[in-house]
Formats: structure tokens, C-alpha cells, sequence
């Protein structure tokens, strides 16, 4: 299992390589009107840049929208960030053009203020959603001087008033556990029972597995036997500003001899379904980019499904090494699909096919609760596993 992990961690350093310088020059195509999701805190403010062209960035744990009140014309840039929550002042001296921020709280939202050494303009402003290693939003203002270059300052930490000097806590990262079927829709039946109670008692085990350490916000897709369309359990995961997205199924077959684990990741034949099923669910790039360029939109989303489908084929390796101390696995045991359940191109996802109702062996297996949860504590082993690689990537 370690020579797999290894190996897995190995490949994936190569395929963010491949894909992050392609898919941040893509992204900055992203215009700024990005539906804001509710609750969105500021992480942080950075700056970098010289006389001529300085970029501040702020970092999100959310979406966010931008609304300018001062364009940077009389020294000065002021923009509100509906919705979203500064916590507590934050303000810092500058770097290049901007001589000092302060970003703080105000009617419900976050108002930034950025004085500036002479006369500028905002550029351009552009929304960055989580990829490549980065786990998080990142709202960029580039701001350019309005004539010739001015003095350049010298970047100083940012400093927080006295009273709110305590160390953050990390921010949670959100995990959505799909258990399958459910309700009116049994699923695969075994001898001794139906796939949909299997996924169920999976999936619960996987929530406390998950809960236990602190580290995850869990949304569960259902928490009873209750049926779940499958679109909606992607909105639900959309919604919720998913990081990973794992759906739980017991397989079936029609010889009884066939067991085994597998992992599905979304497949490219089906991409134009992915982009048919976003527009829909109102994809911010397709509201960010309203009555642009048709193309644009299209290369944007393109970039951001493969970023997405390197990251899901990743933790797919990783689930794999981690289930098959606990499971034996079906040959070819990673396979792609065009489920439903995978198609959100900005959230990575794979579907778990567990075992096989239809395998004696399998099937006693998923029943027995001991057996259940050291094989969903080995699945939480491997969200831990692809987190943490996720972390090293960003720190490169």
C-alpha cells in the first residue's frame, strides 16, 4: 500500500505541473461578477507588484462579488465585497503604487480602501476559484499608474489591531459524502439486503470517521432513506463549496463469483453533458461571463474541468492504495463513467463502488458494522492522504 501511495503522490506532482500554468492563465479570463456564496470570510490580503503595476490579492473562502466606488483616479481605490465578512480589521503599508490598506466591515460588507501613491487605474479584476494545489478564492485587483511609475514602498507584514492579534483557525475544508439510492430507489439487492441501506451505513460511518478529527465540514446528501434526485446531489455539493465529493454504491453482476472494489472518475465522453447540466445550475462561468465572448467561455470551462479531473483521478489512486488493505479490488479497478454524481467540473468526485451485492463474500462484508468501518475509516485515511498532498502542491 505505501509503494502505491508513493507512487500516486509522484503522479500527481507531474499532472498539476502540466495543467496549473495552463489552467491560471485561463482563469484570469474569470470577470468578477461571480455569484456570491453567503457566508464568505476573508482569509487574507497580499500584494506584489512595482511603481507600475501593482496586484493586491485577497483570499476567500467563498465566491465574492465586486462593486468600485473610487476607480483609483484621485489616489485612491475603494471597492465592497457584498456578503462578505472581514472578521476584523485588517490593514497593512504597501508595496509599488499602493502606499497602505484597510479592508474592514461595513452595511454587510467588506470594504476594502487602497491609497495609492499617485493617480492609477484599476486594470483589471478577476475572480481565481480554488485549483491546482490552491484551496481557496482569490479576488485579484491589478492596478496600473495613471502616468509615469511612482515611488515604490516596501512591503510590511499586515497587522491587525491589538484585540484581534489570536492565531486563526484553519479553515475546514468542506467534504460532500453521496450515499446512494435511497428511498423508493433500492439499488443493487444482495441475499440480505439492498444497496441503498449498505451506502447509508457507509456513509454515516464515514461522516463520524470524518467528524471525529475536526478537520472537515461534512455535508451528507442524505441521512435516511429518502430519495435524492441525482442532479440535486450535485447542487447540493455545488452549493456547499464542495472540496471533494465521494458517492457510496455497492455493485452489482450477473455472476455471483465477481467481487471486488472499484473507483469511477468522470469520463471525456462526458464533458458536453457536464457543460449542458452547469448551465442549468447557473456555473459562475457562465454568469461571470454573460454576454461575453462565447469561446472564452469555453476554453475557461475546458481549463477548469481538466484541472478538476486530474485532481478526481488523484484521490481516486489514493482511495484505491487505502482500500485495498480492506477489500479486494476489481480488476481494472479504476474506471471511468458519466454518472451523473461526477459531472460538477469544479468540484473533484469519484463514485465508490464499494463491493458486490450479488458476492456472498462481498456482501457479508458491507453488512458487518466492524468490517463497514475500518473500511470507511480507511477512506477517510485517504481524504487525509489527498488533502495533505494538496497542501504540499500549493506550498511548492
Amino acid at each position: 500500500m505505501l509503494a502505491r501511495l508513493g507512487k500516486v503522490f509522484r503522479k500527481a506532482r507531474l499532472l498539476c505541473a502540466g495543467v496549473a500554468v495552463a489552467t491560471l492563465g485561463g482563469l484570469a479570463a474569470v470577470a468578477v461578477s461571480h455569484a456570491a456564496a453567503p457566508g464568505a470570510d476573508v482569509l487574507g490580503v497580499r500584494l506584489g507588484g512595482d511603481g507600475a503595476e501593482t496586484r493586491l490579492v485577497i483570499d476567500l473562502d467563498r465566491g465574492a462579488t465586486g462593486k468600485v466606488s473610487q476607480d483609483g483616479a484621485g489616489g485612491r481605490v475603494v471597492l465592497s465585497l457584498p456578503g462578505v465578512d472581514a472578521k476584523a480589521s485588517l490593514q497593512g503599508a504597501g508595496r509599488g503604487l499602493v502606499k497602505a490598506w484597510m479592508i474592514d466591515n461595513s452595511q454587510g460588507s467588506a470594504r476594502l480602501q487602497i491609497d495609492l501613491a499617485g493617480a492609477g487605474v484599476i486594470k483589471r479584476r478577476f475572480l481565481l476559484p480554488p485549483a491546482d494545489g490552491v484551496g481557496h478564492y482569490r479576488y485579484v485587483i491589478d492596478i496600473a499608474a495613471a502616468g509615469p511609475p511612482s515611488a515604490t514602498f516596501i512591503s510590511r507584514p499586515a497587522r491587525r489591531p491589538a484585540a484581534s492579534t489570536a492565531k486563526p483557525l484553519p479553515l475546514k475544508k468542506v467534504v460532500v459524502v453521496d450515499a446512494g439510492h435511497g428511498g423508493r430507489d433500492p439499488g443493487a439487492r444482495g441475499a440480505r439486503g439492498f444497496e441503498k441501506d449498505v451506502t447509508l451505513s457507509a456513509a454515516l460511518a464515514l461522516q463520524e470517521r470524518l467528524e471525529r478529527g475536526g478537520k472537515y465540514k461534512v455535508v451528507m446528501t442524505r441521512s435516511s432513506d429518502v430519495y435524492v434526485p441525482l442532479e440535486t446531489r450535485v447542487q447540493i455539493a455545488r452549493r456547499a463549496g464542495a472540496d471533494l465529493f465521494i458517492s457510496l454504491h455497492a455493485d452489482a453482476g450477473a455472476d455471483s463469483a465477481t467481487r471486488g472494489t472499484s473507483v469511477y472518475t468522470l469520463s471525456e465522453q462526458a464533458s458536453s453533458r457536464a457543460a449542458k447540466f452547469v448551465s442549468k445550475d447557473d456555473w459562475f462561468m457562465n454568469t461571470s461571463l454573460s454576454g461575453g465572448d462565447q469561446g472564452v467561455r469555453d476554453i475557461l470551462f475546458d481549463l477548469t474541468q481538466r484541472a478538476t479531473k486530474n485532481r478526481s483521478a488523484t484521490f481516486a489512486e489514493l482511495v484505491l492504495a487505502r482500500a485495498d488493505s480492506h477489500m479486494p479490488l476489481l480488476r481494472r479497478s479504476h474506471r471511468d463513467a458519466g454518472f451523473v454524481v461526477l459531472l460538477a467540473p469544479d468540484v473533484p468526485a469519484i463514485l465508490l463502488e464499494m463491493g458486490f451485492m450479488t458476492n456472498s463474500h462481498d456482501e457479508a462484508n458491507l453488512l458487518d458494522q466492524g468490517r463497514r468501518t475500518r473500511f470507511m475509516n480507511s477512506i477517510g485515511d485517504a481524504i487525509d492522504d489527498y488533502f495533505l498532498q494538496q497542501g504540499q502542491l500549493a506550498a511548492r
